[in-house]
């Protein structure tokens, strides 16, 4: 297969060592997940300097493996992804839960297999879903593996940036959530080391995810005295590629051109016209780099936690406005557009209008006009006659009521129907009945008026009723104060047979007794991927329980194989 080039990286550390200097393999993808597309038989190293001295070739000669081997009697190996310096990357079948995987395989002897099983069971013990988790680290029979994710679903931000430069809404949720994913993974002693466009994907829901967290720098040997200083520079150079379509230095690099040699790191916006000045100045605070900031001179962003800080403080970009097509011109007929009876012009034909049929002027015809008047004047008097004794019956009716009834001015008839109101969510906790908690962290995402965000549920092989596996999942929302709750409108991610919703009104965010002693204001099921849950009677509560008892069969996606799950987008009360 060709072999596209590499290119040299400076970055210069802030505390004034040598720059570090990394060689960024363009079409490297030892760490690809589903979404790698040329294999690769490179041999040559791909080191950094920073590097412990363990970074060199390992000296054990890559393991003999191929396409049909099985690893522990249960991952068969598909297809060889990367072949590179006494390890290979492949895509492989799990053929006990029946999914596509990728392994890293090396041998058990190769200088750097105790590091790769320390950093894969390390990332492994994160479980943060943005990034692509690792499923199993195993020494088995002279070889080391560790087994992935893998997303077939999924792009790399290489190949979309291969059409052109993001949209500011998409890089503003790139740089977001891949510097949120960062500072979290940091906060827990772990660094990535090589994110750059090939370790970046985007879901086909539109989430960002990393792949290759500690790994990939393991499997190469590569460390850093700075690493929280390598990831935040990584992340500016990421964001730069994706507002510019050019990488920041002066090598080309993943399919970009870099840029023009002896003018510096120039900021995006005088890079290309049209980028979006609060993030071409993020980009450049993250990428600071001999004094080169943004140009309002903001202090450089050296850390992922302090670059979600400078995002935070930024105004939130909305996507664009869709785009509607203007229905085609309506097409007039000749009649409508005036030439009716004009002369047509020279060379243009008009049709014949076929004549009018003849009037009935025989005697039978004058019989039949003579019949038909006498009907219609007959049924005009019949219909006069009993409207006039409806009028009649009807004041007789009023004039009995006026005298036997009194004015009641609180005449149910005359009641309005109260208007709708939505209702403010406070706040909001997720309710476990039993067993473990689904996702506790994302209850804020159903009711952030963001559609692509959301809570979701765990995967049960069996359903669509939760029970026996748990009694339900769900969450408690904070009104704020006691309000009249008369429906809930609820957006779900998945569709199908089905999914089963109840309204509680409960006493706290952690209520003191079970689903049993609350109070019940209305259920509902669905198979679509919406649902409104009425209220059966008026019930007037601070704290509501969205408790849900069913769940459809979903498909595979990028965060869990395909079995009985759902997860909530949106969710409105109204009162």
């Amino acid at each position: 297969m060709a072999e596209r080039s590499t290119a040299a990286v400076d970055v210069a550390d802030s505390s004034g060592d040598k720059p570090l200097t990394a060689k960024a393999e363009q079409a490297d993808q030892s760490t690809a997940d589903g979404v790698a597309q040329n294999l690769e038989r490179n041999t040559k190293n791909d080191e950094a300097q920073g590097s412990d001295g363990a970074g060199g070739p390992g000296k054990a000669s890559p393991p003999e493996l191929h396409s049909g081997h099985k690893l522990a009697r249960r991952y068969r190996l598909e297809e060889c992804v990367t072949r590179l310096d006494g390890f290979s990357s492949w895509r492989a079948v799990d053929e006990k839960l029946r999914r596509a995987v990728g392994v890293h395989v090396l041998p058990a002897d190769h200088s750097r297999a105790r590091s790769v099983l320390a950093a894969a069971r390390s990332s492994a013990l994160l479980g943060d879903p943005r990034f692509v988790q690792v499923l199993d680290a195993v020494e088995d029979n002279d070889l080391v593996y560790v087994v992935h994710e893998w997303l077939p679903d999924a792009t790399e931000l290489t190949t979309l940036l291969a059409t052109g430069p993001l949209e500011p809404h998409d890089a503003y949720q790139m740089v977001t959530q891949v510097a949120a994913a960062m500072a979290a993974a940091h906060r827990e002693g772990l660094a990535h080391l090589r994110l750059n466009p090939n370790a970046v994907l985007r879901t086909s829901t539109g989430q960002w995810r990393i792949r290759g967290l500690a790994v990939n720098a393991a499997l190469r040997g590569i460390s850093s005295d700075t690493p929280q200083r390598t990831d935040t520079e990584a992340i500016g150079a990421l964001l730069y590629a994706a507002l510019t379509q050019r990488w920041p230095y002066e090598s080309d690099a993943y399919g970009l051109s870099g840029l023009p040699k002896d003018v510096g790191l120039i900021a995006p916006d005088q890079v290309r016209a049209g980028v979006h000045r609060g993030l071409s100045e993020l980009a450049m605070r993250a990428l600071a780099n001999d004094g080169a900031t943004a140009s309002r001179h903001e202090s450089a962003c050296t850390t992922p936690e302090e670059l979600v800080k400078a995002i935070g403080e930024m105004p939130r970009i909305r996507p664009p406005e869709p785009a509607f097509t203007a229905p085609p011109e309506y097409q007039r007929t000749t009649y409508q557009q005036g030439t009716y009876g004009r002369t047509p012009p020279p060379g243009v034909t008009q049709p014949v209008a076929s004549p009018p049929p003849p009037p009935l002027q025989s005697r039978t015809g004058k019989a039949l006009k003579w019949a038909v008047s006498a009907l219609l004047i007959a049924a005009l008097g019949l219909g006069s006659w009993q409207l006039a004794d409806a009028l009649m019956q009807q004041g007789e009716k009023a004039d009995d009521t006026n005298q036997t009834q009194t004015t009641d001015d609180n005449d149910k008839g005359n009641e309005k129907p109260k208007p709708v109101k939505p209702l403010t969510i406070e706040g909001a906790q997720e309710y476990v009945a039993s067993g473990d908690a689904q996702a506790a962290e994302d209850v804020g995402n159903t009711y952030d008026g963001n559609s692509s965000t959301f809570w979701r549920t765990k995967r049960y092989t069996d359903g669509p009723e939760l029970a026996p596996y748990k009694p339900g999942v769900g969450i408690v929302y904070d009104l704020g104060s006691s309000q009249e709750v008369s429906a809930a409108s609820i957006g779900l991610r998945y569709g199908g047979d089905h999914t089963t919703a109840t309204l509680y009104a409960t006493d706290s965010l952690s209520p003191s007794t079970g689903v049993e002693g609350m109070t019940k204001i209305g259920t509902a099921s669905t198979s679509a991927t919406s649902l409104t849950v009425k209220a059966s009677k008026t019930v007037k509560t601070r704290y509501v329980l969205l408790w849900i008892t069913a769940v459809p069969n979903a498909p595979t996606d990028g965060y869990s194989s395909a079995g009985y799950k759902q997860a909530i987008t949106d969710l409105k009360f109204t009162g």
